[in-house]
């Protein structure tokens, strides 16, 4: 039997926080403002989807530019559809979670070929597209299509866990959260709701000293009462990040160009474009000196990079060849300095290619983690 939905509260946060949304929403590019909503204005679920996707686990100020640029590109999602892989993957590169990407395309040709372009209006049919899970598909339906959904990312997990209280420790507690937001989010403007959640989460109820004194919910908020919001959520404890390493090989031709190769489709990084390295993986270290080197050449040493992914930290021996000659190996290719900019290469590879060749990437590497 299934379990009985959450009752809804009949009063609670909504109204003043709707009021407060109303006043201080923030403008966001695939944000529809709740004025427009109230006088009939509908979400396009194409920005709405595309917009969730790329803002799992990165920043606003990250993603808006590359939200844009997808815009520019591909204009709807028939448009994504007919999108080279290639393509998109390199339109996502510096963004990171590439799996993200990769299921973006495939979403698109389920939503283009499947559903004749639209996307499915419940959370049942969001979940059955690629790469849609919970949270995503809960977003689209609150927002483009005004379904009364629970959507919980970070900022309303915070904002939840604070209104109610909930000190049981997450991962732990999020059920409870979920059905706490269940039972606030209002049938009427549950998008608008959603969207002022996360609002209130990111510039209020911040995870550092949140600005409780400006805050539309402060009267009912039980965290406030007991004296230290910060204290909530609770989060278990991370476990130590493993560090691996492993070496990067950067071939420079006589014009210029840098030796390229295409990471396998399945796994870490999965179909980005990188200089040849070894083999390492979030499980094990590659070999890391010159002794690796990918073919005969006057590789010199020219320091290490590290980077941080999701799960380890990643430290890279960095080797240089000059005035590489000949045709590139098989599965490799030559990327002049004037095409590397559009190569779909993830940041670490950025970064060693600026450590080999100081300058030439500089300006693209984002100043945000990165992760497969």
């Amino acid at each position: 039997m299934a379990e009985p939905a959450p009752k809804r509260e009949e009063s609670g946060p909504a109204g003043p926080l709707l009021a407060w949304y109303d006043r201080h929403h923030r403008d966001l590019p695939w944000r529809v403002p709740p004025s427009a909503v109230r006088n009939g204005a509908s979400p396009d679920p194409y920005h709405v989807w595309l917009s969730e996707v790329m803002l799992q686990q990165t920043t606003v100020e990250a993603v808006k530019p590359y939200f844009l640029d997808f815009l520019r590109r591909w204009p709807d999602v028939n448009a994504l559809a007919a999108a080279s892989a290639d393509d998109v993957m390199k339109a996502w590169a510096g963004l990171g979670y590439y799996s993200r990407a990769r299921n973006l395309k495939k979403c698109a040709e389920a939503v283009a070929h499947i559903h004749g372009g639209r996307f499915p209006e419940t959370e049942a049919g969001l979940k059955a597209l690629p790469g849609i899970g919970d949270y995503t598909a809960a977003a689209i339906a609150a927002i483009a299509f005004n379904r009364p959904a629970a959507v919980v990312d970070g900022n309303v997990e915070r904002v939840a866990a604070r209104l109610k209280a909930i000190d049981t420790p997450l991962p732990e507690a999020k059920p409870l959260i979920k059905d706490y937001v269940q039972s606030i989010t209002p049938l009427d403007r549950p998008g608008d709701f959603a969207q002022a959640m996360m609002d209130l989460g990111a510039t209020i109820c911040t995870p550092r000293r949140p600005a409780c004194v400006l805050c539309p919910l402060r009267e009912d908020c039980e965290a406030i009462r007991l004296g230290d919001p910060e204290l909530l959520p609770v989060k278990a404890a991370k476990e130590a990040r493993p560090m691996r390493k492993g070496a990067a090989f950067v071939a420079v031709r006589g014009d210029g160009a840098v030796l390229l190769r295409k990471r396998p489709e399945n796994g870490l990084l999965g179909g980005m474009s990188e200089v040849p390295t070894t083999g390492w993986t979030a499980r094990q270290d590659g070999a890391s000196d010159i002794s690796a080197a990918p073919f005969a050449a006057d590789w010199q040493g020219r320091g290490t990079i590290s980077h941080v992914f999701t799960h380890f930290s990643l430290e890279l021996a960095i080797f240089r060849a000059d005035a590489v000659a000949g045709p590139a190996p098989e599965g490799h290719w030559w990327s002049l300095p004037t095409e590397i900019r559009g190569e779909a290469l993830p940041t670490v590879m950025k970064k060693a290619i600026e450590a080999a060749i100081p300058g030439i990437m500089k300006k693209l590497i984002p100043q945000q983690p990165e992760n497969p």
